[in-house]
């Protein structure tokens, strides 16, 4: 395989998560080759894999979707658009990299947000307080990215499943691996890996916590034990009812009360003393407490991250709501799926069997280590089926390419966070008339990439850890933040997992925008109603602040006039006029670019203040209109290799919604 094919497999869609390229609907077996093996849950899957087994990756469904276009990428058309790109896209950067030299008027105001820096001289933009906390912490996060998968073999060495599928016929092993063959056997390995995980998994957690924590991990604990109690001792009619009361008050309480320091709640609970006794009692318990509060661990404002927790917690009591309509036997057993070769789907569906909602599988999930802080979001379900199987998609091959991925995006923020000082400058709210439209437009551009990165990273670094670990979380960021021209698309890919659970528990809960008497225009509003609840509920899990309450609701009004435009111009009725449909699909997907654009300076950025400053600078002269109309037609540009992309993907036999 010569350069140019390593780059293209580790840019495949396959190296980045294996859901893209097969459907969440059919079981493994039917999607991979032959010669892709399944794996005993009682081995570890990170064998070495055999040269020319099961590395070819996923059988694609279809060689080419029928609604696929011919390729354009050697049209007169598109060399135009590439010397567009040619042109524009250094230019880009190299504005950004004038303003962010010392040489520039306003680089004494943002000056002090710089820290030193490793690369050409340069210092580094670490002003964001949200990428810098990962960032400083990144060695130490290696350190336990090595010892965990270290410690999880120790301990099974220790203590191993017993061969239960010692009997079995044998089989010739795949990739060094036996594989069970006898259904009763395979149930009592997978029962004993899931015992044995959880095992683990609840001892690495205890001490992951603690160290995080301190003894603020006890409150964590507390909210996790009454969580399980209104799961499990309510009637079932009144669980989904407590459980988003209880899961949304406790956002508001944790932002309230600042993380419920002991030393506060005592002078919030006793706020005055009648006697000299009772107030040097009280001056007594505030000391102690004040003593425990200085124990905070790592991370001492833990309430920070536990809004990633109470996604888990309600994933675990829906699932074990919804588990309680089962009548009769298994659903695996009903429908005579192979318990080992489950789709996706079939993973996340089919509830878990009932004594797997228990108090141990509860805590394990809630608390697992890799994906503790900031996820990918794994449902309940797809958690226990993948420690009782190790997904097929678990290869070394595949992991090791995603790793140098990630290696390679962490260089490139460095990259970025050196040479261009996007954050800094607005953070320092310099004075915005200096910059030319082209100049502020830029800033803005790249304080998104920024924050796309920023998240990005994160998130790869903890799937990244779940893989070595052989969970196979989804992956959250499907495309480049550039790549998008969907408003809908883009929430679809923007924290993916979190778009797929606020699908699965609330957005079909509350209805979807189907069922009877809900097509045209009723069911196009109930849509965005629905959309309008799910990104009120999403700003507020993020923070409890007014800007982002503005995000969510700015992104359900920019939604608006995509999900009319689709609605009025359906794409079966231009197909005679494709060509004059893909032109008039660019110039509405410019609209959707600018108004996302805008939203998220406004909840991740500048706010609505900086909004106003940058909007100003931009069209408050002849030469800033003349910009903003060159602008837009490199947008339009951008747009159609967006376009084109999207149907290479259709001619592979690649189908993404986003």
């Amino acid at each position: 395989m010569g350069v140019f094919g390593i780059i293209k497999r580790l840019y495949s869609l396959d190296i980045l998560d294996t859901r893209f390229t097969t459907s969440s609907r059919i079981p493994p077996r039917q999607a991979w080759s032959e010669t892709q093996p399944r794996i005993d849950p009682t081995q570890p899957s990170s064998a070495k894999v055999a040269p020319g087994k099961g590395t070819e990756g996923p059988r694609r469904l279809t060689e080419k979707l029928p609604e696929s276009s011919p390729p354009r990428w050697r049209s007169p058309e598109f060399v135009v658009y590439y010397l567009v790109f040619i042109i524009v896209v250094p230019m880009m950067f190299k504005v950004t990299y004038d303003v962010s030299k010392e040489s520039h008027p306003n680089y004494p105001t943002y000056a002090r947000l710089l820290s030193p820096g490793w690369i050409a001289d340069r210092k580094v933009d670490n002003s964001d307080a949200q990428y810098s906390t990962f960032r400083d912490n990144v060695p130490y996060m290696f350190l336990v990215l090595a010892l965990h998968p270290l410690l999880r073999r120790l301990y099974n060495t220790i203590f191993p499943i017993l061969k239960l599928h010692a009997a079995a016929p044998a089989q010739s092993p795949t990739n060094g691996v036996e594989r069970p063959t006898s259904p009763l056997v395979s149930t009592a390995a997978a029962d004993a890996r899931l015992n044995q995980r959880v095992s683990f998994d609840l001892a690495f957690a205890s001490v992951f916590l603690c160290a995080l924590h301190g003894f603020s991990a006890l409150k964590v604990l507390l909210i996790l034990y009454l969580n399980f109690m209104l799961a499990t001792r309510l009637p079932r009619a009144q669980i989904p009812y407590a459980t988003w009361i209880f899961n949304v008050g406790i956002l508001f309480a944790n932002e309230y009360f600042k993380g419920y320091p002991l030393g506060a709640l005592i002078q919030y609970i006793l706020p005055g003393s009648a006697t000299a006794q009772a107030g040097s009692e009280k001056l007594s318990q505030t000391g102690l407490a004040s003593w425990f509060d200085a124990y905070g661990g790592l991370i001492p404002r833990w309430e920070i991250l536990f809004n990633i927790t109470v996604l888990r917690l309600v994933s675990f009591n829906l699932d074990y709501y919804w588990n309680l309509e089962r009548r009769g036997g298994s659903p695996i057993e009903k429908k005579q799926l192979d318990p080992m070769n489950l789709s996706e789907r079939d993973r996340v569906d089919i509830p878990a069997k009932p004594q797997d909602y228990s108090w141990r599988n509860y805590l394990a999930y809630s608390l697992y280590s890799p994906l503790y802080l900031a996820g990918p979001i794994l449902t309940f379900n797809d958690f226990v089926s993948q420690l009782r199987y190790t997904p097929p998609s678990i290869s070394l091959d595949r992991t090791v390419l995603y790793a140098v991925r990630f290696l390679i995006t962490l260089l490139t923020m460095e990259f970025v966070l050196h040479f261009i000082y996007a954050v800094a400058i607005s953070k320092a709210q310099p004075a915005w008339q200096i910059y030319t439209p082209f100049q502020l437009s830029m800033l803005g551009y790249f304080n998104l990439h920024i924050i796309w990165l920023k998240l990005l990273l994160p998130w790869r670094f903890f799937r990244l850890w779940a893989l070595l670990d052989c969970v196979d979380p989804p992956e959250n960021m499907v495309r480049c933040m550039s790549d998008n021209y969907s408003a809908l698309a883009f929430w679809r890919g923007w924290h993916r997992s979190f778009n797929r659970w606020l699908v699965r528990y609330i957005y079909i809960p509350l209805g979807g925008s189907g069922g009877p008497g809900t097509q045209g225009y009723w069911g196009k509003a109930r849509a965005v109603l629905n959309f309008l609840v799910i990104f009120t509920f999403v700003a507020l899990w993020h923070d409890i602040n007014l800007k982002l309450l503005v995000w969510g609701w700015l992104i359900t009004l920019f939604i608006l006039p995509e999900v009319m435009a689709g609605f009025l111009f359906p794409r079966r009725r231009w197909q005679n006029h494709k060509e004059a449909y893909r032109v008039l699909c660019g110039i509405g997907a410019v609209g959707n670019i600018l108004m996302m654009m805008a939203a998220n300076l406004v909840g991740f950025a500048v706010g609505l203040d900086g909004l106003k400053g940058l909007v100003q600078g931009i069209v408050g002269s002849y030469y800033g209109i003349v910009f903003l109309a060159a602008a837009c037609a490199c947008l339009f540009v951008g747009v159609q290799i967006m376009f084109e992309v999207r149907e290479q993907e259709l001619r592979e036999g690649i189908k993404m919604k986003c």
